[in-house]
This record gives structure tokens, C-alpha cells and sequence, in this order.
């Protein structure tokens, strides 16, 4: 009774021996053909995309059998998570693809780094521009600037000294001397439309008595007076300043200090001075030299910027002469026959001083009859009277003038107007 007790658990024993082997060489041996099917299906064409899904679906539903005894949750996790997450299979063509990819990129990179080891030449250099071209381009527009600053300070000047103002009032008062007046006004706004000069500017004014000369000095003295402060225009007389018995040292200190004076308030007010000298054939050297001084080119800055008109009969001869020869006072107005009575006169100034040759020479010529009557119209104006035409001839007639052809010109212009009309 007790031997087929003690058999029985020992051949359970060895059976159970023999199954624990058996059974781990079971699980062996389904995982290795499950694993082959899986190879199987992995190494088909990829040429169909479809199929290539529906063996990774059966993977994921195997490898999910396999973890089922996890628990029910954690194989609801692993199938929610199928579609979105990342998992791993023993299939390596698709990241062998992708790390050959990678390495592609990278050996294209490292070609790239060789053709261009700098990194900064991958484009075209940019073209670098010259310095030399930025700095023309800026002293031309220095210099556009600086020719639109002068020009607007030429006519900033012009207006200052109100020349076109002082061109009507000439015209209009200053009878035979249309030429004259022309020349006076060039060289007057020529000199004025700046405040900088190498040489003062020095207008000499001749012809015979009586022609509008001194008028004109006036009219100049008046109009300056006007548009600058009287201390800048000076009216110097000689016979007033200087008569015949004074001492020629005395004159001299006397005109150089006044002509010091007045430019030094000038310069002060940048404005330019005016120095009207009358009867300068009366001078003597002595004041000539002093003159002459002034009319210097290299002088201080001070001295260059001023307007001189020298006033005097010398030439008057030459010019009656040359102007009864030709019959004609139209030929002034050519400028061949202007340049040819200056070239007459010029000599004969020269002969005098020097001090004409820094000097623009205007001729003032006889004045015909019918100027002399305009004189004595504008004088009895003046006066308050206003004379008929056959008054004016007759007061005309009383003067003595020179016969050229068909014309008369007065021997004394009007000098005498002012004398006449106070006798009537």
C-alpha cells in the first residue's frame, strides 16, 4: 500500500521536469516563426503601399497579443497610441535610407565648404565703389552751391544799391549822353555786384564844359546818398577844398584823411564807398600822387573795394575836334567809333598823370540844340515856370554853337541855362 503512494509523485515529478523544457522550447520556437513571417512581409516590393500597411498592422496586432498579459489597460494604451507614436521594428532599410540621406546632405555640404572655404564667397563679391568718384560728386555740389550762393548775391547786392532806379533818374535828367550814361551804368553794376575786388573801380569822366558832366557827378552823390548813409559819399571840389593858395601838403593830409575816414566806415558796414572829385584838371601833382596811391591794385582789403569818378575837362578839345570831323554824335553810339575817341583822349591823360591808366575813360560829347532847350525846360520847371515852345527857342537862340552839316552844338552845352533863366 505504500509503494504505489510513493510512485505516483515521482513520476509527476519527472513529467513536470520534462514540460518546463518543452514548453520554453514551444515559446521558442513560435516566436521564431512569428518573427519570419515578419521578415517575410517586410521584404516584399515597395513598390506597393498598400500591402506594405497591412503588414505593419499585423505586426502591431501581434506584438499587441503578445503584451496582452500586461493587462487590458496597458494594451489600450499601446493601441491608442498606435497611430500617433513612434515604435520600434527590427526593419532597418528605412533609417539606413534616411542616414544615407543625411550623409548625402553632408558630403554636399563638405563639397561646398571645399569650393568655398571662407564662407563668404558663395555670391559674387560686391563691387566696391571708388572714393575718388564720392569726392568729385561732392566738390561739384560745393561748387553748384557756391555759383547759386553767387548769383543770388548778385542780385541781393544789385537791389541793395538800386541801380535800375538810378538808370531811369539818368536817362530822364541827363540830356545828349545816352552813351555816356550806358557806359557809366555796365561798369557800376559789373563793379558792385559783389563786396570783393582786387582794385577799386575808377571812372574819369571827360569832355568840354557845360555837357552834363558835373550833373551827372551830382546825380550820382544824390542817389548813393539815398540807399546808403550819407558818411559813406564824399563830394571833394577843388576849388572849394584846395583853392589856389593853400598849401598842396596841407590838401593832401586833408584828402587822405577824409578818403581813410569814409572807407574805414564802410568797410565796417560792407558797404562801398562813392569819392566824386571835381575838377580834377585843377589838381596838382601833388594831389595827384595821393590819388594815385588809392588807385593801387595791392592794397589792404579795405582800399580795393571803392568807387572813384574823376571829373575834368581834359580831352574836351579832342573830343569837340573829333566829333565836328565826323558830322555825326551817332558814331558814339557804334563801338568802333567809342573805342576810337578813347584811344584820342587816353594820351593826352596819360601826358597829364599816370594815374588815367588804371581808369575807365567815358567821353561826354557837345550837346545839339535841341538838348539845350530841353535844359532850359527842366530848369524853368524847376523854377515853377512853364515857358511855349517859341520861349525856349528864343532863350536857345542867344547861345553861340558850333555848324556840322545840318546840325548845331552848343559851344558851352548849358552852362549858361541857370543864368539865362534868372534873367528872365
Amino acid at each position: 500500500e505504500e509503494v504505489p503512494d510513493t510512485g505516483i509523485p515521482a513520476v509527476s515529478r519527472k513529467i513536470t521536469s520534462l514540460s518546463s523544457p518543452l514548453r520554453a522550447i514551444v515559446r521558442l520556437r513560435r516566436r521564431y516563426h512569428v518573427q519570419k513571417k515578419s521578415r517575410l512581409h517586410l521584404e516584399l516590393p515597395r513598390e506597393n503601399p498598400t500591402e506594405f500597411v497591412h503588414t505593419r498592422l499585423l505586426q502591431r496586432q501581434l506584438s499587441l497579443n503578445r503584451t496582452g498579459l500586461y493587462g487590458p489597460s496597458m494594451s489600450l494604451f499601446n493601441q491608442t497610441g498606435f497611430e500617433s507614436s513612434q515604435y520600434f521594428t527590427f526593419d532597418t532599410s528605412v533609417e539606413q535610407h534616411a542616414m544615407k540621406k543625411c550623409r548625402r546632405k553632408k558630403s554636399r555640404r563638405k563639397s561646398r565648404m571645399v569650393l568655398y572655404p571662407d564662407k563668404t564667397k558663395r555670391y559674387l563679391p560686391t563691387e566696391e565703389k571708388s572714393k575718388a568718384k564720392r569726392c568729385l560728386f561732392l566738390l561739384m555740389a560745393i561748387i553748384f552751391f557756391q555759383i547759386l550762393n553767387a548769383i543770388e548775391n548778385l542780385d541781393d547786392n544789385l537791389q541793395k544799391y538800386d541801380l535800375d532806379g538810378l538808370e531811369k533818374t539818368m536817362h530822364r535828367e541827363v540830356f545828349g549822353q545816352k552813351a555816356a550814361v550806358e557806359s557809366i551804368m555796365e561798369l557800376l553794376k559789373d563793379y558792385l555786384a559783389t563786396h570783393i575786388h582786387n582794385k577799386p573801380l575808377v571812372i574819369s569822366l571827360n569832355g568840354p564844359t557845360g555837357v552834363g558832366k558835373s550833373h551827372v557827378g551830382w546825380l550820382l552823390a544824390k542817389h548813393f546818398r539815398s540807399v546808403m548813409a550819407s558818411d559813406f559819399v564824399l563830394q571833394y571840389f577843388v576849388m572849394h577844398h584846395c583853392p589856389s593858395g593853400a598849401a598842396p601838403l596841407a590838401c593832401e593830409v586833408d584828402l587822405s584823411k577824409k578818403i581813410s575816414d569814409v572807407v574805414t566806415r564802410a568797410e565796417i558796414e560792407e558797404k562801398t564807398p562813392l569819392f566824386i572829385l571835381d575838377e580834377v584838371e585843377l589838381m596838382s601833382p601833388v594831389l595827384l600822387d595821393t590819388l594815385s596811391r588809392f588807385f593801387e591794385p595791392n592794397q589792404t582789403n579795405e582800399f580795393l573795394n571803392a568807387i572813384y569818378i574823376l571829373i575834368s575837362n581834359i580831352g574836351g578839345g579832342e573830343i569837340t575836334k573829333f566829333l565836328i570831323q565826323n558830322d555825326s554824335a551817332e558814331l558814339l553810339r557804334q563801338h568802333r567809333g567809342a573805342e576810337e575817341l578813347v584811344s584820342i583822349i587816353q594820351p593826352v591823360l596819360s601826358h597829364v598823370h599816370p594815374l588815367w591808366k588804371s581808369a575807365d575813360i567815358v567821353p561826354f560829347v557837345l550837346l545839339e540844340k535841341n538838348h539845350v532847350i530841353n535844359c532850359f525846360l527842366e530848369q524853368m520847371r524847376r523854377e515853377g515856370l512853364y515857358p511855349d515852345q517859341k520861349h525856349l527857342e528864343h532863350l536857345a537862340d542867344q547861345l553861340s554853337y558850333y555848324s556840322a552839316g545840318d546840325k548845331q552844338y552848343s559851344r558851352t552845352g548849358c552852362k549858361q541855362v541857370v543864368a539865362k533863366v534868372n534873367l528872365q
